[in-house]
């Protein structure tokens, strides 16, 4: 049973005639029949009386129903797919990292809104891990995270890195930590510290190092957004590991204080990249977003997929 041979079976039903459905469907009369005998032959009855009038048998007229339903089902599937390659979706999702949102989204968000005024923009900040997963089970159509190897070694994804930043460290303005310009990572290891909680790339980078130096994370607070780091911090002694992008506003807090960590030789630094899927980036507003990022992002000029 074939879509083509309902189609038919339907023309036939509603106009009445044979004739008038081959016209209908844009094939010949002897396609039209061809494709009911084998229709008729394949459910074992017979679906029209064949006389001076074309009527339904019994068996037709309970058939009618049913492919009409299926025949609208596929018209509405199809017109679906049509609009989604002409770049008429309802909503496009993204998830980014909290430092992106504060920093440098906001008016590639309101420029995308003005070329497509009729697409409902919706972006939620989230970890890195976590972002990767809900674009790995198709909750989001974009993501905008510190980069994850493990989560995007995939043929479908595809990974543009933007830029590359240090991890500097937060602290209160009258910390003994504000003496040094470069922090020792040995100094470091003194203090408590306020971290992301799991689930976030910040965390899992900020303790591998740690590990690689066999050092002691003194991790005494978990929170998760920046003006939580910024509050906490800013009452006592303990510190906080941040991508560069996340302190533009503790920079100008004059109970704040924002130095460099290790030296040039013993820096941290994180990898931000945009990643979606192969199938994602050919649809119109999805390809747009992601230009419009790389164009107000300086990026390298090659989109590396991942192997």
């Amino acid at each position: 049973m074939r879509l083509e041979q309902l189609q038919a079976f339907l023309a036939i039903a509603e106009t009445g005639s044979f004739q008038q459905a081959a016209r209908k469907c844009g094939v010949t009369q002897s396609t039209i029949s061809r494709q009911i005998q084998a229709l008729e032959a394949d459910l074992g009855l017979a679906l029209f009386h064949r006389n001076a009038a074309t009527t339904l048998t019994l068996g037709g007229d309970r058939f009618l129903p049913r492919v009409r339903k299926i025949c609208q089902e596929w018209h509405n599937a199809t017109a679906e797919l049509a609009d989604l390659v002409a770049g008429k979706q309802p909503e496009l999702c993204i998830a980014v990292i909290h430092s992106i949102c504060s920093h440098y989204l906001p008016p590639i968000l309101q420029q995308f809104c003005r070329d497509y005024p009729e697409v409902q923009l919706r972006v939620t900040s989230l970890g890195s891990d976590r972002a990767l997963k809900v674009l790995k089970d198709g909750m989001v159509d974009l993501a905008i995270v510190m980069n994850n190897r493990f989560l995007t070694a995939s043929s479908e994804m595809v990974v543009q890195v933007l830029y590359d930043e240090p991890i500097e460290v937060l602290m209160s303005a009258n910390h003994p930590l504000t003496a040094y310009e470069w922090i020792p990572w040995d100094k470091l290891t003194c203090y408590p510290q306020v971290v992301f909680k799991d689930g976030y790339g910040m965390q899992r980078l900020v303790q591998d190092r740690f590990e690689r130096l066999e050092a002691k994370l003194q991790a005494v607070l978990e929170v998760n957004t920046l003006d939580a780091f910024r509050g906490v911090v800013r009452q006592g002694d303990m510190v906080a590991l941040l991508p560069q992008s996340a302190l533009v506003e503790a920079r100008n807090d004059p109970t704040l204080a924002v130095r460099s960590l290790g030296n040039e030789s013993s820096s941290l630094t994180r990898r931000v990249v945009m990643v979606t899927t192969q199938d994602r980036l050919k649809i119109p507003p999805i390809r747009h977003f992601w230009d419009l990022v790389r164009a107000s992002i300086p990026v390298p000029e090659k989109i590396e997929t991942s192997a």
